[in-house]
């Protein structure tokens, strides 16, 4: 198994700064958005987004919540070991509202999808948003794409793209490894 860095940490800062400069210029002050992060590794990017909003754009009231999309997503009997869900934790609701869903990494595009179903137990969105740190884009099994995206990786199924954070116990990077 071999491993090679895409991203270091000073280059996830940049990206991570970039994809809130694109957010503020489409979305203004947030009042009408919300941020979600989907369960478990978008909550990650989700935090790191909202802290730059707040703290470095002064942007306040920012409305921001995880989803949890296991039992939501179209292959999740398919598997011989029990799932572990994670929490859905959204104190709002989402009705005629701007969602940004937010993860670490789209790969084939079924996440997104379960997500897009999963959303909807808590009202119509008015319109649904994807910010992803790493696009894999030559996976998809359906017609999804990002409208933010921090870099674009040509991997192959056989390789894995893996993103590390300082928050659960490594470092900030991301790796693109082959097995």
């Amino acid at each position: 198994m071999s491993q090679k860095v895409l991203l270091n940490a000073k280059e996830v800062n940049i990206i991570l700064n970039r994809l809130a400069c694109q957010l503020i210029e489409n979305h203004r002050d947030f009042k009408d958005t919300v941020l979600i992060g989907i369960q478990p590794r978008g909550v990650y990017v989700a935090e790191r987004i909202k802290k730059l909003l707040e703290d470095d754009y002064k942007i306040e009231n920012i409305k921001m919540g995880y989803l949890d999309i296991t039992f939501f997503r179209d292959d999740f009997r398919r598997g011989d070991k029990p799932l572990e869900a994670n929490k859905t934790k959204i104190g709002f609701v989402v009705e005629d509202k701007n969602v940004v869903f937010i993860d670490d990494v789209l790969y084939t595009g079924r996440s997104i999808n379960a997500a897009l179903t999963a959303v909807q137990s808590f009202g119509r969105p008015r319109e649904v948003e994807l910010l992803t740190l790493i696009d894999r884009r030559f996976s998809r099994h359906l017609p999804i794409q990002p409208n933010y995206r921090g870099r674009q990786v040509d991997a192959i199924n056989a390789e894995k793209v893996k993103v590390s954070w300082v928050e659960n116990g490594g470092e900030d990077s991301v790796y693109l490894i082959e097995e």
